[in-house]
C-alpha cells in the first residue's frame, strides 16, 4: 500500500527531463509514446528522478495470464553521464524502410554508394561535432557510439532480430543485427548489441565488412547511480578510388561495349581502410539529500484497522483470555497497532540535494591503411616504402576522467535551478609512421575546468548554460561556452508551440589530426595552425499537432579548418579535363579567414483519411564555397497510403514512394589515403554533383511485433548525372529487403 500511494504521488509530480538534443520533455501525465506517467501503466518517477517501467501488468486477464510489454530509453551525456530521455528508435514502425538506407531518413547524405561506405550530411547544421578520432566520423551510419546508445529499461526481457539485404552473392549487401535488453530489478539492468554488416558493392573493388559489438548496465538508484558501456567496432572498407570516366554512368552509349557497374573500371583495387575501435566508459554519481514526507490527500491514506480486525487474526484462545482481561487486551491492541503503523509507513521520496559525480571515459583506435596494388602515378607523393606493399598504421588513444559536484535543483522553493562544477583531466597517445618502419610517439595531457547552470522543471520555460575552459596543456586557453532555452505554450486547445534556442560559442586548437598525420602518400605537421573561433546560434519552432517544424541557424568560424584536395595535371592532359585517370592526387590541411553559414529547414507532414504527405526542404548558403561547399537547396518528399487491413485491422500497411533531391554544387571529393571528405582542387576544373532526382518506391507492413519492408531504390536509373560524390556513381536500381521481429520472454 504506502509502495502504491507513492506511485500515485510521483505520477502527480510534473517533472521535466530532456530529448537528445537538449530539449525538454514534459512527463506531467505524457511519456513519449502517450501514456499516462503512472502505474496503471507501469511508469513512475521516484524523487531522485529516476523513472522506471516497473509497476501493473496491465496485460493481464481474469482468464490468462499475458507477458508483460513496456519499455523506455534513455542516451547518456558523456561528460557527466546526465540522462536524457530518447524514444525508442530502434523498434520504431513508420518508416522502417528507411532504417538501413546510409543515405539517411530525408535523403540528405552524401556517400559512397555502398551501404555502410563513408558518408557526409549535406546539411550543415545537422553534421555531428567534429570527432577526435577523424577516421571513425564518416562512420556514424553504422559505428556504435557512446552519444547514440540507448539503454533500455523493461518489463520483461525483450529482443530484437533483423535482418536486411539486397542483391546477391555477387553485388549486393546484407545486414543482420541483434538488441538483447533486461532488467534485474526496477532499479538495475543490462543488456547488448551486436550488428554486424557485409557488402560486395554494386562497383568493383569496394566491399566493405563491419561487425560491431556493445555491452551495457545500469544501477538507478535514489541515493547511488551507475552507467557501464563497452563498444568494440571492427570497420573494413574496400577502397576504389571512384570509376576511372563519368561517362560510364552520364554517356554509356559513348563506349563500344555494354559495361555493367560491377565492371566499370575503377582507379584503385586491392586497397584497404580498416579501423579497430574499442570504448570503455563508466560514469557513476552519489546523491546527498534527506527523506520527506509526502501530502497524502484522504482519500488515498491507508485507513487504520479496527480493534476487532486486528484481534481477528488471533487464536481463539487468545482471544478468549483477553475478552476477560480488559487490561491484556489494550496491551495487545496497542502492539498491534503499533505493527501495523510499523508495516504501513506514511508515504515518503528522497530528495536528493548534492550529486558527486566521477565519469571515466577510455577510447582505443588502430587505423589502418592497406594496398598490394597501386595504381601508378595515383598519388602525387611518396614518402617511403613500397607502392605494391602498403601498409601504414596510426595509433590513438584517450583517457578522459571527470569529477564534479552538482547541487541538484528543485530540493525547496529557493532552488530554481541546478548548479554543477566540474574539472576534467585527458590523457591522448598517439603513434604515426615514421618512414622507417617504426613509429613517432606523441602525448597529450590536458586540464580543464568547467560549471553549468541548468533549469529543467516546469511546464513553460527552461534553460541550460554551461562554460568549459582549458588550463593545462596544448589546449590550454580553449574555451567552449553553450546556452539553450526551451519555451511550451499552448495555443488554446488547438495546438502547442515548442520554441528552442541554442547559442554555442567555441574559441579552439584544430584537433590532433589536423596538425599531425604521417603515411606513405600523405604528411604534415602544422604546428603553426591557428585557433577556430566559432559562433552559432540555432533555433527550432514546433506546432506539434500540425506537423510543422522549423529550424534556423548562423554560424560565423574564423580560422575554419578543412581539407583540400592538391590534384597535379599529368603532361599531355587537356587543361580543362575532368577525367580522373588525368591528375595524380594529394590532400593537405588548409585554414581560410572566415566563413558565415546560414541555413534554414522547414518541414511539413499533411494528411488526409488515409493518404499521408511529408516534405522537408532546406535552403543554405556558404559565404566560401572554395572552403565550404554546401547545396542551396535540398528536398525530400514522401507520398503514402497508409491504413489497416485484416481481420480486426491487425496488419499495417504503409505504401508509396519517395523523392530525393538537391541542388548542383561542387561538393566535397573524397581522399582515400585518409578516408576523409576534401573539398575539391579550385585550381582546376571542377565536377557539380546533384541536379538530380532519386526516386524510390516501396511497401512497409506491420504485424503484431514482426516489421517487413520491400524498397525498390533509384527506379529512375538511367543515362544521367548520377552521382553524390565526384566520381563515385549512386547504385543502380536496387531491390531492398527487410524484416525485424521483437520477442519479449
Amino acid at each position: 500500500m504506502p509502495l502504491l500511494l507513492c506511485l500515485v504521488l510521483s505520477s502527480k509530480a510534473q517533472v521535466e527531463t530532456l530529448d537528445r538534443y537538449g530539449n525538454p520533455i514534459r512527463n506531467d501525465g505524457q511519456t513519449l509514446d502517450g501514456n499516462p506517467l503512472n502505474p496503471e501503466f507501469g511508469t513512475y518517477e521516484d524523487g531522485a528522478g529516476n523513472r522506471t517501467t516497473w509497476g501493473r501488468d496491465t496485460t493481464r486477464t481474469s482468464t490468462q495470464k499475458k507477458i508483460p510489454i513496456g519499455q523506455f530509453q534513455w542516451i547518456l551525456e558523456p561528460r557527466l553521464g546526465t540522462v536524457v530521455d530518447a524514444e525508442n528508435n530502434d523498434t520504431v514502425v513508420h518508416d522502417f524502410q528507411k532504417w538501413n538506407d546510409t543515405g539517411g531518413f530525408a535523403g540528405e547524405y552524401s556517400h559512397l554508394g555502398n551501404m555502410g561506405a563513408p558518408r557526409l550530411n549535406r546539411i550543415y547544421f545537422n553534421r555531428p561535432t567534429s570527432d577526435e578520432f577523424l577516421f571513425l566520423q564518416p562512420f556514424d551510419f553504422f559505428r556504435g557510439s557512446l552519444q547514440d546508445f540507448r539503454y533500455t529499461n523493461t518489463k520483461s526481457p525483450i529482443t530484437n532480430l533483423a535482418y536486411h539485404s539486397c542483391g546477391n552473392k555477387q553485388i549486393g549487401e546484407d545486414r543482420v543485427r541483434g538488441y538483447f535488453a533486461t532488467n534485474i530489478n526496477k532499479e538495475a539492468g543490462l543488456g547488448f548489441k551486436i550488428d554486424y554488416s557485409y557488402g560486395t558493392g554494386y562497383y568493383y573493388a569496394q566491399p566493405n565488412s563491419m561487425f560491431g559489438t556493445t555491452f551495457y548496465g545500469y544501477y538507478r538508484g535514489e541515493r547511488y547511480n551507475v552507467h557501464a558501456y563497452a563498444g568494440v567496432n571492427h570497420l573494413k572498407m574496400g577502397e576504389n578510388g571512384g570509376i576511372e570516366d563519368d561517362r560510364y554512368i552520364e554517356d554509356p552509349l559513348s563506349f563500344r561495349q555494354t559495361y555493367t557497374s560491377e565492371n566499370i573500371p575503377t582507379m584503385l583495387s586491392q586497397t584497404w581502410n580498416r579501423n579497430h575501435e574499442q570504448h570503455f566508459y563508466l560514469t557513476h554519481r552519489y546523491n546527498i539529500g534527506f527523506t520527506r514526507l509526502l501530502e497524502v490527500p484522504d482519500s488515498l491514506k491507508p485507513t487504520p484497522p479496527s480493534e476487532a480486525l486486528l484481534l481477528a487474526e488471533l487464536p481463539d484462545s487468545v482471544k478468549n483470555m483477553l475478552n476477560a482481561d480488559s487490561v491484556a487486551r489494550k496491551v495487545m491492541v496497542d502492539s498491534l497497532m503499533q505493527k501495523w503503523n510499523k508495516d504501513n509507513p506514511p508515504p515518503h521520496e528522497f530528495v536528493p540535494v548534492t550529486s558527486i559525480i566521477h565519469t571515466f571515459d577510455l577510447s582505443n583506435l588502430k587505423h589502418e591503411y592497406l594496398a598490394h596494388n597501386t595504381t601508378s602515378n595515383y598519388y602525387t607523393n611518396h614518402y617511403y616504402g613500397d607502392w605494391n606493399a602498403v601498409e601504414d598504421v596510426t595509433r590513438a588513444l584517450s583517457v578522459r576522467n571527470t569529477f564534479g559536484v552538482a547541487l541538484r535543483e528543485g530540493f525547496n522553493k529557493w532552488a530554481q535551478m541546478g548548479i554543477t562544477l566540474f574539472g576534467t583531466h585527458k590523457l591522448r597517445s598517439y603513434k604515426l609512421m615514421d618512414g622507417l618502419g617504426g613509429h613517432t610517439p606523441y602525448t597529450e595531457n590536458d586540464v580543464s575546468v568547467g560549471g553549468e547552470v541548468a533549469r529543467t522543471q516546469g511546464n513553460v520555460f527552461h534553460y541550460n548554460a554551461s562554460g568549459e575552459v582549458w588550463l593545462i596543456g596544448p589546449h590550454a586557453g580553449d574555451l567552449d561556452i553553450k546556452g539553450s532555452t526551451n519555451l511550451d505554450l499552448r495555443l488554446g486547445r488547438m495546438d502547442s508551440l515548442q520554441a528552442d534556442v541554442n547559442v554555442n560559442f567555441a574559441h579552439s586548437k584544430p584537433s590532433f589530426f589536423f596538425r599531425h598525420y604521417h603515411s606513405q602518400s600523405t604528411w604534415w605537421d602544422n604546428d603553426d595552425l591557428s585557433r577556430e573561433v566559432r559562433l552559432k546560434v540555432f533555433g527550432t519552432l514546433r506546432l506539434r499537432k500540425l506537423g510543422t517544424r522549423l529550424n534556423i541557424g548562423f554560424e560565423n568560424t574564423s580560422n575554419y579548418t578543412y581539407f583540400s584536395m592538391e590534384n597535379t595535371l599529368r603532361e599531355n592532359a587537356e587543361a580543362n579535363s575532368l577525367t580522373p585517370t588525368d591528375f595524380s592526387h594529394a590532400v593537405s590541411v588548409r585554414q581560410t579567414g572566415s566563413v558565415q553559414v546560414f541555413g534554414a529547414t522547414l518541414a511539413q507532414d499533411l494528411k488526409w483519411k488515409f493518404i499521408h504527405l511529408d516534405s522537408q526542404v532546406s535552403y543554405q548558403t556558404s559565404t566560401d564555397q572554395d572552403a565550404l561547399p554546401l547545396p542551396a537547396f535540398n528536398a525530400y518528399t514522401n507520398f503514402y497510403l497508409l491504413f489497416r487491413m485484416g481481420i480486426r485491422k491487425i496488419l499495417r500497411v504503409q505504401i508509396g514512394g519517395d523523392l530525393r533531391y538537391f541542388t548542383s554544387y561542387y561538393g566535397p571529393d573524397y581522399s582515400p589515403s585518409i578516408q576523409q571528405f576534401a573539398v575539391q582542387d579550385a585550381s582546376h576544373e571542377r565536377m557539380k554533383v546533384g541536379g538530380y532526382p532519386i526516386i524510390g518506391a516501396y511497401a512497409n507492413l506491420h504485424l503484431k511485433h514482426c516489421r517487413i519492408y520491400v524498397n525498390f531504390r533509384h527506379v529512375n536509373a538511367g543515362s544521367g548525372h548520377a552521382f553524390l560524390v565526384p566520381h563515385y556513381p549512386i547504385n543502380p536500381m536496387t531491390i531492398n529487403m527487410g524484416l525485424s521481429w521483437n520477442f519479449f520472454n
